[in-house]
């Protein structure tokens, strides 16, 4: 099992210094993790507008300044560019770099992008004593691609991915009202039961992350997640992209419940 690190503050610093290279999950619990997506100032608007149109999946919790490495809102010593602990560089080809920084790829002209994460809301469901199987595994959680399609903003479009966890019915009923009190970690999930009626042929390969852990008698409930946007600007073609790697979040000093809509504005 992995050490758990409590603050928000710590982990990033021992992300920055490359002494934490770990799936974020089950980490600073109580607090916001974010999903990121980095773009040109030229992609900015149009991408603004598809997190409008797709809010389950794209709940955005801050955006920053072009060319800014920090959103003050979601932590004072955050650095967007150093404080994941790998990321995803994409070029116009289509071809990805997974590195652990970005200073040899930042640009004056890009826009940081956090979007929530469901990381974010398995903190309340270990309080509830709910197991999370695949924190419990020491894994990171499956995420899958599906058939049901976005709203496109410009040139983003593409389907939904979705995340993963199993439970009892009993706990699926809990984890159901507990995630929807926490709109900014993705709400109340989008699908129970049966992976293949939204499009899931592979149930234990997912596209993203470790393959499912689940119990006999166990229920998949399914989360809109924020690797959806990784589709839509793939199909966007920008000549940079920036993402975070699945699973490798970025951790804010936000307390998770409570945390409001109107942490969205840019800082």
């Amino acid at each position: 099992m992995m050490t758990t690190i409590a603050s928000p503050e710590q982990l990033r610093r021992l992300i920055r210094a490359k002494s934490f290279a770990n799936p974020t999950t089950g980490q600073a619990g109580g607090y916001l993790q974010g999903n990121l997506a980095i773009l040109p100032k030229a992609y900015a608007d149009d991408f603004l507008g598809f997190c409008v149109n797709n809010p389950k999946p794209c709940p955005l919790l801050g955006v920053s300044r072009p060319g800014e490495r920090s959103i003050a809102v979601l932590g004072d010593d955050l650095d967007i560019a150093t404080d994941v602990p790998f990321y995803r560089v994409f070029r116009g080809s289509g071809l990805r770099n997974r590195v652990e920084d970005l200073s040899a790829d930042w640009r004056d002209d890009l826009v940081s992008f956090v979007i929530g994460c469901s990381f974010s809301f398995e903190e309340s469901l270990q309080r509830a004593r709910i197991p999370v199987r695949h924190i419990e595994a020491g894994r990171n959680v499956p995420m899958y691609v599906t058939n049901i399609e976005t709203r496109p903003s410009g040139p983003f479009h593409g389907p939904l991915v979705v995340s993963m966890r199993a439970f009892s019915p009993a706990d699926a009923i809990r984890a159901i009202v507990l995630s929807d009190r926490q709109p900014l970690a993705h709400g109340a999930p989008v699908h129970i039961g049966d992976p293949a009626q939204i499009g899931i042929k592979d149930f234990d390969n997912p596209e993203f992350g470790d393959p499912p852990v689940v119990a006999p008698g166990d229920i998949p409930v399914f989360w809109a997640c924020g690797v959806t946007p990784q589709m839509a600007i793939r199909n966007a073609g920008p000549d940079i992209a920036i993402t975070h790697e699945p699973g490798y979040m970025l951790v804010t000093d936000v307390p998770a419940e409570g945390a409001s809509i109107g942490l969205n504005a840019a800082h």
